[in-house]
Order: C-alpha cells, then structure tokens, then sequence
C-alpha cells in the first residue's frame, strides 16, 4: 500500500498521508512524492487548491522517519541523512511558496516533520484533537523543517520555551504561537473538504472557524519570557533553578533531560533569525548546515538510540551545558561552501 494517496477531486489536488500505524511519519520517498505531486498541479488549470491530511485518528504526522538515517550513520554513512533532509526541506520551501492555496488540517500528533509539512502552508486548520511539538532537542537534533522560523516568529521568548523542553502545544496553543491559523472542530472537517473540492474557493474556511480555544501558553507568556530570556543555556538553567512556578519544574526537568548541544544551537538559531527576520529559505538553509553535521559530529545517533531505536530513555550526551563553547556553535552553524543547501 502506498504512504500517500495524491489524487484530484473536483477543484481540489488532494494529499493524504496513509501510514496511521507509523504515525503517518514521513519517510524519504514520501517527501519525493509529495514534491513531485505538487509541482505538477502547480501548473494545472484545474486544481485551484491543495488539501493535505491524514488517515487514523492519532496523528496528522508525529515526524520524520529516521531509522534508516541512524542505521546508516552508524555504519558510517553520513550522505543517506544529508540526502533526506536536502529532500525533505527542498519540499518545505515548495509548500510555503506554493502559488496557490494549501489547506492542510492538523489533528493528534503534528511534531517534527509534520510541522514541516503543515506549518509553513496558506491555511492551516487546527482541530480539538491536536498536539503540535518540536521534540528535536531531546535526540540530539535541533528544530527543523522551517520549524526554527515558526519559534523565531512566537510571542517573546515562547519559541525558545517550544524548542528547548518539546512542550505540546493544543490548538489554543498552536494559534497563538503562530503554528495554526484556524480552529475548525473535526466533526465538521468531512464536510469542509467537500465543500472546498466543489468549490476550489478557500471562503468556506472562514465560514466554518470557530472560535479558538483557550492557550496555556498565552496566559504564561510573561513568565516563559522572563524565564528563557538568556542567551545561553546555562543562564536559562539558572533563572529555571531559582523560579518556584510548575512550569519552572517542567521546564527544568525537560533542560536536565535534552542534549545540551542541541539547545544551545536552537538559542543561537532562533537568536539569528530574530536578529535578521528572514525567510523561510533563510531558516532552512541554516538548519541544513547543522543537519549536514549532526549525525557525524553531533549527538543525533544517541538521541536516536536512546529515544527511537533502543528506548531506553538515558541518552550520554557528548556535552554538558558549561561545556559546549561559542566556538562550538559557530562551527556548527557555519556555511558548508559546495554543500550548502540549493533551494
């Protein structure tokens, strides 16, 4: 059976995710058919939008599927990953300068690579069910997929608070943050669709938002800024061990628990992208030199281990918080000359 269904119904290019038991986690050949799908009806008269869903009730997409990327740098293979992400991100800029409508409709799971997909699109509808993350940090990687745009671009310091603990976001969430642009509830989805297929017209979603529901993160935004407004992840450790709050503690225990490379790269991306808002070839570009690197010199096949393949939950990372220097990050982050990503 195929990963995606692409087909055209009505007014509508239509693309659906059919892997429910995986999540629906993007493999590499799912990015292929999916670019290949709309640069096709890109220049079809006929399609007036995209539709992009998900079978199974417990994700949208819950990430990239990076089995194959971990076996293969384990046996020192560094181009399969390099390849992917040069892919995956080649297809993040495609749906977020797409010259026509996208209407992709988030339920359960959206993390990573799902983000990617759904984040950067003209219509982004968030239903009750959703649970938007960015869980890269916690194996060894950092925020991809144009995902470091979506942080730089939330409220304050919110997105260093999303990138640095993984922190869920439910719809109320994912609209304040900058993640979604409509909560329309799931029961009326079936009927949304249609009404877009016959009508190839986006005014139905506007007629069908409902009002959004409350964000958590909304209500803690003073207190997110004030905690992660360091500008390293020591300074953020710090102001976290001297704050009493529960989101304090959950935020600390998620620090303690994530690869400190990685967050320290997340702050000096996001710190980047504020410092020169920028676009989303900007973002992806610098996120492709830090993929370019991870799997070889950074803690992406621990965190893997750890997290995906042996699921023992106790990751070594190379380095502690003190220990990761600027040097450090600069070189991480610096241009790849003949390997820098072509978008």
């Amino acid at each position: 059976m195929p990963d995606i269904h692409a087909r055209i119904e009505g007014c509508a290019g239509r693309i659906t995710l059919t892997r429910p038991k995986a999540l629906n986690a993007l493999t590499h050949q799912m990015c292929l058919e999916i670019e290949a799908a709309l640069i096709a009806w890109a220049q079809d008269d006929a399609v007036a939008l995209i539709i992009l869903d998900a079978e199974g009730e417990r994700a949208f997409c819950a990430g990239g599927d990076i089995a194959d990327v971990w076996r293969a740098g384990k046996a020192g293979d560094f181009d399969l990953g390099r390849r992917f992400w040069a892919d995956e991100y080649r297809m993040n800029a495609l749906l977020a300068e797409f010259p026509k409508p996208i209407v992709a409709f988030l339920h359960g799971f959206v993390m990573g690579g799902g983000v990617g997909l759904a984040g950067h699109v003209s219509h982004r509808v968030v239903g009750q069910s959703a649970q938007i993350a960015m869980p890269e940090c916690g194996i060894g990687f950092v925020p991809d997929v144009g995902g470091s745009l979506l942080l730089s671009r939330a409220p304050g310091r919110v997105g260093d608070y999303l990138g640095l603990t993984a922190a869920r976001m439910g719809p109320g969430d994912a609209l304040y943050a900058g993640f979604a642009d409509l909560f329309i509830p799931e029961s009326d989805w079936p009927a949304l669709k249609a009404a877009l297929c016959d009508s190839g017209d986006t005014a139905a979603l506007g007629a069908a938002a409902a009002s959004a529901p409350e964000s958590p993160l909304a209500a803690s935004q003073a207190e997110i800024t004030a905690l992660f407004g360091g500008e390293s992840v020591a300074a953020i450790l710090s102001a976290l061990e001297s704050a009493s709050s529960d989101l304090a503690a959950t935020a600390l225990k998620a620090l303690r628990r994530n690869a400190p490379l990685s967050m320290a790269l997340t702050i000096e991306m996001l710190r980047r992208l504020r410092a020169d808002p920028s676009d989303i070839r900007a973002a992806l570009v610098q996120e492709y030199r830090v993929s370019h690197r991870a799997v070889e010199e950074g803690d992406f096949l621990e965190g893997v281990r750890a997290q995906i393949i042996e699921k023992d939950r106790d990751p070594h990372w190379r380095f502690q918080p003190a220990d990761v220097t600027p040097d450090q990050i600069a070189a991480m982050l610096a241009p790849l000359g003949a390997a820098e990503l072509a978008l």
